[in-house]
């Protein structure tokens, strides 16, 4: 017998639990659905929140050919067979793409997603990619390029029991008996807002009581559901919590609660890179230049536990999250592009000075492109006081150290030499 999960999956939009911000009336992606202009897309967000199921009902209600692939167990060979097979439809229904779907795209290699660029780029099919893990980081820039990234969101409460009463009014297996939601917080903490997980555990409740006459209630749920199946899933919404709350306890300087995220990964099987990653982003993001050597020692960890592996790298880990939590802290380096960013998108292209301007031909340097430039170290102590932003923000500040630790001394050189422009 299939899963409950599977029994019960919707079949068009209308049945489609969850996601309202995508899908909802007079959405961007409902209507695109609704009028046949469907981009290739890449849907990305935590398991059982109905990405593959969204995907196949946009195939049913857009009566296209729907071709469907695992990054698990497919390779080249196999999506190029997919892709001839699409093109083959693609001359039959001129006007109807073929759909290819490909769950968990994160885990194809970039050869494998090169294979993919031309058939998406010509219009031979509609990709659709399902991922669990950040399209900026697991899929290559060209195909990302010409795909749209939707973000899936874990399911609410409110959708977790409206699965609930799906399942029980629609299954024909728990239509036989009469089943009583008393109490659904205990099923609601298991599934992590999984909605697969959800109705997989449901349905172990519902079995192991095996009657007709069924009242559910959360001693009921933890009798019946001996392993604890949330305390910890690497791919679902305990992966994004607990990393969360050990970059938290490592930006809050507890090394004590980031050991503890860091042991409760490290039994749930997270990858170490995944790890090493977020603590290297953290070094920069959050500490900067208050501790350089903290970027150092991060990049070095990185490094090693990808060479390493488990479980020596469990230690390499513990040295760089307890040396990162007592390190002091600092955002101001990730201030200071988030507010140069900003500038660039509200006053856009300015022009570069004449004096900065590269002049490799006598042209360029007849029209007076880096004239007047100072080389720093033709002068006393390496500096001369001169102006390298275009003219239009002349004087706007956006790196403003801390007072603390090293980026007080860093203050002070900007002070001495930038003072009186810069307001340090």
């Amino acid at each position: 017998m299939q899963p409950l999960a599977e029994r019960i999956r919707p079949t068009c939009l209308d049945e489609y639990i969850g996601q309202e911000h995508i899908i909802g009336k007079n959405s961007v992606l409902r209507k695109a659905i609704e009028q046949n202009l469907l981009p290739s897309i890449i849907f990305w967000g935590p398991p059982g929140v109905g990405k593959t199921t969204l995907a196949q009902i946009i195939s049913k209600t857009l009566k296209r050919p729907f071709y469907a692939l695992s990054a698990i167990n497919s390779g080249v060979k196999d999506v190029r067979e997919v892709i001839e097979k699409a093109s083959q439809d693609n001359g039959l229904f001129k006007q109807e793409k073929p759909v290819l779907f490909i769950d968990e795209i994160h885990r194809f290699s970039k050869s494998q997603q090169d294979s993919l660029l031309h058939s998406v780029e010509k219009g031979i099919v509609t990709l659709i990619g399902a991922t669990t893990e950040n399209p900026s980081f697991e899929v290559i820039s060209a195909l990302l390029s010409r795909c749209q990234v939707v973000v899936l969101r874990s399911l609410m409460a409110s959708d977790l029991i409206k699965l609930l009463y799906r399942a029980i009014n629609h299954d024909n297996v728990l239509k036989s008996k009469h089943i009583e939601l008393k109490e659904t917080e205990a099923l609601l903490r298991i599934s992590g807002g999984d909605g697969r997980k959800l109705l997989n555990a449901f349905e172990i409740v519902v079995n192991n009581l095996n009657d007709k006459e069924i009242v559910i209630t959360n001693e009921i749920v933890k009798e019946c559901i001996q392993q604890n199946l949330a305390l910890y899933d690497k791919s679902g919404e305990q992966h994004y919590d607990i990393i969360s709350a050990f970059i938290k306890s490592i930006r809050g300087s507890d090394p004590n609660a980031a050991i503890y995220w860091l042991a409760r990964m490290i039994a749930g099987g997270e990858e170490p890179s995944f790890i090493a990653r977020r603590l290297l982003i953290l070094a920069s993001e959050d500490i900067g230049n208050a501790n350089p050597t903290a970027l150092v020692i991060a990049n070095n960890c990185f490094q090693a536990v990808n060479v390493i592996g488990f479980p020596e790298s469990r230690i390499i880990l513990s040295q760089t999250a307890t040396y990162l939590a007592c390190s002091p802290k600092s955002n101001k380096s990730y201030m200071a592009i988030n507010l140069a960013e900003k500038e660039v998108r509200e006053t856009g292209d300015l022009p570069v000075p004449l004096h900065l301007r590269n002049a490799p031909t006598s042209l360029m340097k007849d029209l007076g492109y880096g004239e007047n430039y100072k080389y720093a170290h033709d002068f006393e102590h390496h500096f001369i006081n001169q102006e390298f932003l275009p003219t239009e923000i002349s004087g706007t500040k956006y790196y403003d150290p801390s007072d603390y630790s090293k980026e007080k001394e860093l203050r002070q050189f900007l002070k001495q030499k930038w003072g009186d422009k810069y307001d340090y």
